[in-house]
């Protein structure tokens, strides 16, 4: 497959060697990208291709912290339901206590920069004439850079404890499914500098820097590694996970330019900061 944005560098003559990854799961648990750390990858600036738009650079994701939470209750039958406690209805009730949880640190105003949390499945109940015994509701919990998956967790985890003692007849257990920290890069380094000309170059626009709501493998990369690293692609962000997810042939061709442009652009500057 021919990579036209870094392609071009082969009869140019530069020197630098550009690595160009297309790893797997980031809307999972990140394996590719995690794989790619142990085998030791080596580099001094790093672009990730998520869609951003092409005159925007994203400089930061939210962390995200998944959760499964299992609700236990004594069953019985639904007849007589007000001898016995509703293990979905009890976990449910325990939802709408975890999203009222912040710290104040937050910005409420600031989608980016404060918990937002969402509940994606619910298991639970039989279906017949039976009170439901056993919940488990998986939540999804996006964590604003200014806190820790760590400190978010001990939080839900004191308020269950709070709940299960005001609660004596259920039981609670929660466990983390998976975790990322927030990742914020920094807005003056020299990819998105490099970007932000490019843009400029080839739209003719100032570049507008973003941060974003979901979590990216930058989040992972950018942490572990201590190197610029930033998020760049044509295409809609908001139109992700949709029906009516595209991306014009405009953008895709000025995107590969602004690409061209830009590894160009930090091979010279490497040089003069060498």
């Amino acid at each position: 497959m021919q990579l036209p944005a870094t392609s071009a560098f082969v009869t140019e003559g530069n020197s630098a060697k550009i690595i160009v990854a297309g790893v797997v799961d980031e809307e999972g648990k990140s394996r590719g990208i995690k794989n790619l750390l142990k085998e030791g990858v080596i580099a001094d600036y790093a672009i990730f291709g998520e869609p951003s738009g092409v005159e925007k650079i994203t400089i930061g994701y939210k962390g995200n912290l998944r959760l499964k939470i299992t609700c236990k209750t004594r069953t019985g039958h639904s007849a007589a339901n007000m001898l016995y406690e509703n293990a979905v209805e009890k976990a449910f009730e325990l939802w709408r206590e975890i999203q009222k949880i912040h710290f104040p640190s937050e910005k409420p105003e600031s989608p980016f920069y404060s918990i937002t949390s969402s509940i994606t499945k619910i298991e639970g109940g039989k279906g017949n004439s039976t009170i439901p015994s056993n919940c488990q509701i998986y939540i999804d919990m996006r964590i604003p850079p200014q806190l820790t998956t760590a400190q978010v967790f001990e939080e839900v985890c004191k308020l269950i404890r709070q709940y299960q003692k005001a609660n004596p007849k259920i039981s609670l257990k929660a466990k983390i499914k998976d975790s990322v920290e927030p990742f914020e890069a920094d807005q003056n380094s020299p990819p998105v500098q490099a970007l932000s000309r490019s843009i400029r170059e080839v739209r003719r626009k100032t570049a507008t820097l973003i941060r974003k709501t979901g979590t990216g493998d930058m989040n992972i990369f950018g942490r572990a590694v201590q190197i610029p690293v930033v998020t760049y692609g044509p295409g809609n962000p908001t139109l992700s996970h949709t029906e009516n997810e595209y991306i014009e042939i405009k953008e895709f061709l000025d995107g590969i330019e602004v690409y061209r442009r830009t590894v160009a652009r930090l091979i010279r500057m490497h040089g003069e900061k060498a």
